[in-house]
């Protein structure tokens, strides 16, 4: 088979395409062809060694397709099926052998390439919008680049459950696609600062909840957007990474809350995968959620997939096609 692999951390000229031995699934796993995996920027930090992995190393960690091949124990699923995971590195290939209790059997109503571009993201804007903060109607909520695929997923999922939305976005293009998801107000941060434009739009009291997978150059203004007792959900850094906080701000700010949270940890079990999964699969399916693929490549160009998303030229999902 062909997968992308990276022998030494470095830009996205790191990543080489290369013949390797298909994989042989063990006990408890399932191997799976790919027909679509999702590109996400934990993909840049496991590339770059921000995040730490055994070199060499597939980037990856969401897919979908068939179910080829499965080892010894396996009952979650069968030759045939398809499926769709998140989190399991290695998904930048032809092949993937995948824990069977991680993988989410399709409805039929979804392509692969839904399924690759939902789990990831989608689970978490589930997450975000439903257990790190619930949001609730009449809320008011932050989306920080509104228009990119996770930034959509939480413009469409907080504005279902009866927010106000507030999106940033660069550019009058994003605006648009951040509005058609739900966003009743748009931020264009290359023309406004972001922070008294909050201000003035929640009359001075600050939003409920500031979503920001931005990290660096949003965090500090994101706080003061929050109205006391307010909560900062960082679950990204596409920016780079925030600083160390004085706790003694989150004091001024009002008693503020900060979270950093991951997907990991929120789909630990296989009860409460399924459970985020299947609700976030039904939204999709009855169309109360809408994904958007902007952005194809195929695995040999993955290099310039990574460019295009590093250099925020991307909106909604990007996805590699195997």
């Amino acid at each position: 088979m062909k997968a992308i692999r990276v022998h030494a951390p470095g830009g996205p000229e790191s990543m080489k395409l290369e013949e390797m031995p298909a994989p042989t699934p063990a006990a408890g796993q399932a191997q799976v062809k790919l027909e679509a995996c999702g590109v996400n920027y934990i993909d840049v930090y496991f590339r770059t060694g921000a995040y730490k992995a055994t070199l060499p190393l597939t980037p990856g960690m969401e897919g979908a397709g068939t179910v080829t091949a499965v080892g010894p124990g396996v009952s979650d699923v069968k030759v045939g099926d398809r499926v769709a995971w998140s989190g399991i590195i290695g998904s930048y290939s032809q092949m993937h052998v995948v824990p069977s209790d991680r993988l989410v059997a399709l409805p039929s109503k979804l392509t692969f390439k839904d399924g690759a571009a939902a789990m990831l993201q989608g689970l978490t804007a589930h997450y975000l919008v439903t257990s790190t903060w619930p949001v609730k109607k009449g809320e008011t909520v932050l989306v920080q680049a509104a228009a990119g695929g996770m930034g959509l997923l939480l413009c469409q999922m907080a504005k279902m459950r009866g927010a106000t939305v507030i999106g940033t976005v660069s550019t009058e293009e994003k605006a648009a696609l951040a509005r058609a998801a739900g966003a009743d107000h748009v931020i264009l941060y290359t023309k406004q600062d972001f922070e008294p434009e909050v201000k003035r739009l929640t009359g001075g009291r600050g939003v409920d909840v500031v979503y920001d997978g931005v990290g660096a150059s949003t965090f500090d203004k994101g706080l003061n957007c929050l109205r006391p007792r307010g909560l900062m959900a960082l679950f990204g850094a596409a920016s780079g990474p925030v600083p160390p906080l004085d706790l003694q701000r989150l004091n001024a700010g009002g008693s503020l809350f900060v979270t950093r949270p991951s997907l990991n940890h929120h789909i630990a079990t296989r009860h409460e995968l399924m459970h985020r999964s299947n609700e976030l699969l039904g939204w999709i399916s009855e169309g109360k959620v809408k994904l958007r693929v902007d952005h194809q490549f195929p695995l040999e160009q993955t290099t310039e997939a990574h460019r295009q998303l590093e250099g925020r030229k991307t909106t909604g999902k990007i996805l590699l096609i195997p």
